[in-house]
C-alpha cells in the first residue's frame, strides 16, 4: 500500500494543473494568500474525489436516489483513502439539536440514567419503588366510591404497525375489546377498523368495574391478570376521566402514582414518551411580545405605534383600527402610552363584544359591513402565524419572543424522567453544567457510585468521561452539552464535529480540516494542535487549510500554493518544512515567517472623540454585572480566551440596545442595566460571519448591488435595444432571460439523503444560468454570463471606465477579495469571505463619521498578506471618526487596536469579568491577562 497521495493535472477552479505528492498519515498543512487555491485542491479536488468514490462504490440501486457526481478537474489521483471533512458549516438550525446530541454523549447520558439513576415521585420527591398488588388494589379502593373504571393491560407501546394477527389471538384468548390509542374496540364488532388500525399503542380491556368495597376480589383478580399480561403493568382507566398506571416496578403509594420501567427512551425529550407534553420536547413557548408589536409607546396609533400594521400597503389594518377607535371612543392621536390601560388592552388584545366593522373589499372601492369582535393585534398575528405561509411566520416571527416552558421550564422534558436523579441531579441539571464541570462530575462517579453501579455503568462512564475530554482538548471546555446546535459559531462547530471524530476511533481516514483554529484563544491554540496529532497517531492523514502561525510551524508538511489570488494563483510555490517555506523567494508565506515582511504596530494610538459607550451592570449569560466604559472615534478590540462573554456583551447587548435606542423597533434587551452614549452615534452596522444567502442564487454582485448598474449597462447596447430587451432581461431571477430548466441557478440541486446535498451544473444551460438568446447580447465580446464567471479584479479592470460600477468592484478588491468571482454562489463563500463582502457593501454607503461598526472576528480566512489589506480599512473607517468594536483573537489585528477590552479570566463560568482595559501595551503588562501574556512579544 502506498505511503502517499499523488495528484496529477489538479485544474478545478484557479488551479494550474497542479501536481503533487503527499505523505499519508501526517498532519498537512495547505498554506497560502486567501483565494490562493487551497480550498479549491483540499475540499474541490482531494475530498471531492474521495466523495465520489464512495457514492461509485454503493451499488446502483442506492446511486439512482444520488445522482452522478461530477468528476472533479484532475488527471487522477492515487493512494486516496476514505475522506471525512470537517468544515466550518454550522450545524443543523434543528432547535431539538443540541450539544449533546450532535456529539452523542446524550446518547449514553440516557442509558446511564436509565441505569443507575435512582428516581423519585415527581410530586412529594420521595424515593419510587415497585409495588405489590395489594398496594395496587388498595390504591384502586382509594378512588370515589362508584367510579367506573376499566382496568387495562398495555401490550403494545409506541410501535406503529398493523396488529391484525394479534387481535385474532386476543379474540381466541376470550378478551372482549381492547383500547387503541385512545379509542375502544369491540373485538368482534369492530374487526374492518381494526384491520385498518394503524397501531401506537394497543392495551387489552380485562375488566368494567364499579369501584366499592366489595368488588375487591373482583379487582385484585382483574389487576393480576393485567400485571400478568402487560409484564408487572397495568392501567387503569377511569371512564371520562384520566389514566392512571400502576406498576409492580415504579410506584409512589403516597401520592397513588405509578410510572413505566426506566429506559433510556424516557430521557429523549425527540421522542414522545419523554418530550415535555406542552412543549413537545423544544422547551420553550413561543409568544407574540407587546413591545416588539408596539416597540415605541411615545408614537401615537396614527403615527405608527402598532408596528406590524403600520408597515402594510394594504387598507385592511386601517379600516380594523378606525372601527375600533369609533367603537371605544379612543384617542389615536396622543402617545400609545398615555392611553388608557383599557384601550391599550383592548389594541393588543381584543374585546368579547360585537363591533360595526366597516372594512374595504381586496382590490375593490366596496365596502362590507357586519358586526364581527375585534380579536386584538397580538391574538390577531398568533391566528396567522399558525396558518400562513412560510413567509409570513418569518414576518411574524419578528415580533415573537421564546421564554422557557411554563410546564417543564426548558428542561424539555416530562416530569418522572426529570424526577430520576444520580448523586442529586439530574439528566438536564447535569447538561446545563460546563463541559469541564460535567468532566469532573462524571469522574467522581467512579468514587461514589456502589459496587453494583459501577459493575453495570462504568463502561458507560469511560465513554461519556472520553468524549466530555475531546471536547476540553479541542477549547470547547465552556459550553454545555443543552447548548442548542444552531447557536454555535462556525469554529465552534467545527471543532466539536473534530472531537466526534476522535471519539469514533477510526483510522486510515483522510480528514480535511477548513481553519479549526478559528475562534480559538491562543493559550487554547496548543492543545488544539495536540488532538491534531492524536487523530493522526490513530493512524490518520490530516489536510489541514488553516493561516494560523503555531498550526503551521506544527505541521509535519507544509504546502504553499500561491503565489497571489485568483488567476495569479493555484500554483504549488514551495513543500517540506518552515524552511523550505522562508528559502523560497516567491513565497509570500515564508516571508511574514521569516519576518522580513511584518504588520506593522502603529507609531501612535487614537485619542478618540471623548465620548463613550457606558455600559451598566451587564448580567446576561456568564457576565458578572460589570461596568464598562467603551471609547468612541478608536478601533476597539474584544479580546479574551473562548467563551469568556465577548459575543455576549458585543452581539447580546450592546447590538440589540443599539437596535432599542436607535432604530427604536425592539424593546430594551434583558441582562444589562443600561447602556448610555448612543447620542453620540447616529447608526450601528453589524457585519457577522452569517451567509450571505444560502442558495447558489445569492452572490456577491446581487449582494452588493453592483449587478444592477451591470444589468442597465447590457440593457444600452445596440443589440439589446432592437431586440427591446430591459435590465430585467439580464435578470436570473425572473423569467424571460434566465434558463427555466434550472430557474437560473445554474445548478440542480440533488438531495443525497444521508449525506450533504450535491449541486451539479445545469445540463441545458451548461452552468451559463441564461438562455441563448440572452447570450447573444454582448458588452466588449462579453456575455453577462461571462461577467458573473469574472474575479473581481477582472470585473474591476474590464469596467474601469464606468465608475458606478468600478467604485463597488473597488471596495470588494480593497478588502481583500479580488479572487473572488462576480457571480459565485453563497453556498461556496467562507464566513470570513461573507463577512468582508458585507464590510465592502457598507464602505459603498454614504458615511457620516458616526457610526459604530462591529465585527465578529474578521481575520477568519486571511492570510497576513490579506490582512494588511483589511486593518488598512479599518484604519480608514476610524480616521473618519467611526467606531470599529471587533472581537478577535489574531494577535497580528488586535496590536493594531486603540483600545482593548480583555474579559475573563477563563470561559463559561469562570468568565464574564473585565480582566484589563487599555492600549495594547498597558495590556502587554498585565500579568492577570491570557492575551497580554501573548501580546508581549508582538509588539516588540
Amino acid at each position: 500500500m502506498t505511503d502517499k497521495i499523488t495528484i496529477k493535472g489538479a485544474r478545478e477552479h484557479n488551479l494550474k494543473n497542479v501536481s503533487l505528492e503527499i505523505p499519508k498519515n501526517e498532519l498537512v498543512v495547505f498554506t497560502g494568500v486567501s483565494g490562493s487555491g487551497k480550498s479549491s485542491l483540499a475540499f474541490d479536488t482531494i475530498f471531492a474525489e474521495g466523495q465520489r468514490r464512495y457514492i461509485e462504490s454503493l451499488s446502483t440501486y442506492a446511486r439512482q436516489f444520488l445522482g452522478q457526481m461530477d468528476k472533479p478537474d484532475v488527471d487522477y489521483i492515487d493512494g486516496l483513502t476514505p475522506a471525512i471533512s470537517i468544515d466550518q458549516k454550522s450545524t443543523s438550525n434543528n432547535p431539538r439539536s443540541t450539544v449533546g446530541t450532535v456529539t452523542e454523549i446524550y446518547d449514553y447520558l440516557r442509558l446511564l440514567y436509565a441505569r443507575v439513576g435512582t428516581p423519585f415521585c415527581p410530586k412529594c420527591g420521595k424515593p419510587i419503588k415497585p409495588q405489590t398488588i395489594d398496594e395496587i388494589v388498595e390504591s384502586i379502593l382509594k378512588l370515589p366510591e362508584g367510579t367506573k373504571i376499566q382496568i387495562l393491560a398495555p401490550i403494545i407501546k409506541g410501535k406503529k404497525g398493523e396488529y391484525q394477527s394479534l387481535f385474532d389471538e386476543l379474540r381466541q384468548e376470550g378478551f372482549v375489546r381492547v383500547k387503541v390509542d385512545g379509542e375502544i374496540y369491540n373485538l368482534d364488532e369492530d374487526d374492518i377498523k381494526l384491520a385498518k388500525t394503524k397501531a401506537h399503542t394497543i392495551s387489552v380491556v380485562i375488566d368494567r368495574v364499579v369501584v366499592k368495597p366489595e368488588a375487591k376480589s373482583r379487582i385484585a383478580d382483574s389487576a393480576q391478570i393485567a400485571l400478568k399480561k402487560a409484564d408487572g403493568v397495568t392501567n387503569i382507566d377511569i371512564v371520562g376521566g384520566e389514566e392512571i398506571i400502576y406498576s409492580e416496578k415504579l410506584a409512589c403509594p403516597d401520592c397513588g402514582l405509578s410510572f413505566d420501567e426506566l429506559t433510556p427512551r424516557i430521557f429523549s425529550f425527540n421522542a414522545p414518551y419523554g418530550a415535555c407534553d406542552r412543549c413537545g420536547g423544544i422547551g420553550v413557548d413561543f409568544r407574540i411580545d407587546p413591545d416588539l408589536v408596539v416597540p415605541d409607546r411615545s408614537k401615537s396609533i396614527k403615527d405608527g405605534a402598532i408596528y406590524p400594521w403600520s408597515r402594510s400597503a394594504t387598507s385592511y389594518y386601517d379600516d380594523v383600527l378606525r372601527a375600533v377607535k369609533e367603537a371605544y371612543n379612543m384617542d389615536y392621536e396622543i402617545p400609545f402610552g398615555e392611553m388608557p390601560e383599557e384601550h391599550q388592552e383592548i389594541i393588543l388584545y381584543g374585546s368579547d363584544e360585537r363591533i360595526p366593522m366597516r372594512i374595504r373589499e381586496f382590490g375593490s372601492h366596496r365596502y362590507r359591513s357586519s358586526m364581527q369582535k375585534f380579536i386584538g393585534v397580538i391574538p390577531f398575528l398568533m391566528k396567522h402565524y399558525n396558518i400562513e405561509s412560510e413567509y409570513w411566520k418569518a414576518e411574524i416571527e419578528k415580533y415573537m419572543v421564546t421564554t422557557p416552558c411554563e410546564k417543564c421550564g426548558g428542561a424539555r422534558l416530562k416530569p418522572f424522567p426529570l424526577a430520576v436523579r444520580i448523586n442529586g441531579k439530574n439528566i438536564h441539571e447535569f447538561c446545563t453544567m460546563s463541559i469541564d464541570k460535567e468532566h469532573e462530575f462524571i469522574t467522581d462517579l467512579y468514587l461514589t457510585l456502589t459496587d453494583f453501579q459501577l459493575k453495570i455503568g462504568k463502561q458507560i462512564l469511560d465513554e461519556i468521561r472520553a468524549r466530555l475530554k475531546f471536547l476540553m482538548d479541542v477549547g470547547l471546555s465552556y459550553l454545555d452539552l443543552a447548548r442548542m446546535a444552531g447557536t454555535l459559531s462556525g469554529g465552534e462547530a467545527q471543532r466539536i464535529r473534530l472531537a466526534t471524530q476522535i471519539g469514533s476511533g477510526l483510522s486510515g481516514v483522510l480528514y480535511v480540516l477548513d481553519e479549526p483554529s478559528i475562534g480559538l484563544h491562543q493559550r487554547d491554540n496548543e492543545r488544539l494542535i495536540k488532538t491534531l496529532f492524536k487523530l493522526r497517531n490513530m493512524g490518520n492523514s490530516l489536510i489541514v487549510v488553516e493561516h494560523d502561525e503555531d498550526t503551521i510551524r506544527n505541521a509535519d508538511y507544509i504546502v504553499d500554493i500561491g503565489p497571489k489570488a485568483g488567476l495569479h494563483g493555484g500554483n504549488i510555490i514551495a513543500k517540506g518544512g518552515v524552511e523550505d517555506l522562508i528559502d523560497c523567494k516567491d513565497s509570500i508565506t515564508g516571508k511574514y515567517l521569516s519576518g522580513e515582511w511584518n504588520i506593522p504596530v502603529p507609531k501612535t494610538r487614537r485619542e478618540g472623540n471623548g465620548n463613550y459607550l457606558q455600559i451598566r451592570n451587564a448580567y446576561l449569560n456568564n457576565l458578572k454585572n460589570i461596568d464598562l466604559d467603551i471609547p468612541l472615534g478608536k478601533i476597539v478590540v474584544l479580546t479574551g480566551v473562548s467563551g469568556s462573554g465577548k459575543s455576549t456583551l458585543m452581539q447580546d447587548l450592546i447590538y440589540e440596545y443599539a437596535i432599542h435606542k436607535l432604530r427604536k423597533n425592539k424593546p430594551k434587551p434583558q441582562g444589562v442595566g443600561e447602556i448610555l452614549g448612543f447620542e453620540n452615534l447616529d447608526k450601528i452596522i453589524d457585519i457577522d460571519q452569517s451567509p450571505i444567502g444560502r442558495t447558489p442564487r445569492s452572490n456577491p454582485a446581487t449582494y452588493t448591488d453592483v449587478f444592477t448598474p451591470i444589468r442597465e449597462l447590457y440593457a444600452k447596447t445596440n443589440e439589446a435595444k432592437m431586440r427591446g430587451y430591459k435590465p430585467g432581461r439580464f435578470s436570473f431571477n425572473v423569467k424571460g432571460g434566465r434558463c427555466e430548466a434550472c430557474q437560473g441557478d445554474g445548478v440542480l440541486k440533488i438531495e443525497m439523503n444521508f449525506l450533504s446535498d450535491v449541486y451539479v451544473k445545469c445540463d441545458v444551460c451548461k452552468g451559463k444560468r441564461y438562455n441563448n438568446e440572452t447570450l447573444e447580447v454582448k458588452y466588449k465580446g462579453k456575455t453577462i454570463s461571462d461577467v458573473l464567471e469574472m474575479s473581481v479584479k477582472e470585473a474591476y479592470e474590464f469596467f474601469e471606465n464606468i465608475p458606478q460600477i468600478a467604485n463597488k468592484l473597488k471596495t470588494l478588491n480593497d478588502v481583500g477579495l479580488d479572487y473572488i468571482k462576480l457571480g459565485q454562489s453563497a453556498t461556496t463563500l467562507s464566513g470570513g469571505e461573507a463577512q468582508r463582502i458585507k464590510l465592502a457593501s457598507e464602505l459603498n454607503k454614504r458615511a457620516t463619521g458616526k457610526t459604530l461598526y462591529l465585527l465578529d472576528e474578521p481575520s477568519v480566512g486571511l492570510h497576513w498578506y490579506d490582512l494588511d489589506k483589511l486593518i488598512k480599512i479599518l484604519q480608514q473607517l476610524a480616521d473618519n471618526g467611526n467606531t470599529i468594536l471587533i472581537i478577535e483573537h489574531n494577535l497580528d489585528l488586535i496590536k493594531i487596536a486603540d483600545y482593548i477590552i480583555d474579559l475573563g479570566p477563563e470561559g463559561g463560568d469562570f468568565g464574564g469579568e473585565v480582566v484589563a482595559c487599555g492600549t495594547p501595551e498597558e495590556i502587554a503588562k498585565n500579568p492577570k491577562s491570557y492575551t497580554g501574556q501573548y501580546l508581549k512579544n508582538m509588539l516588540k
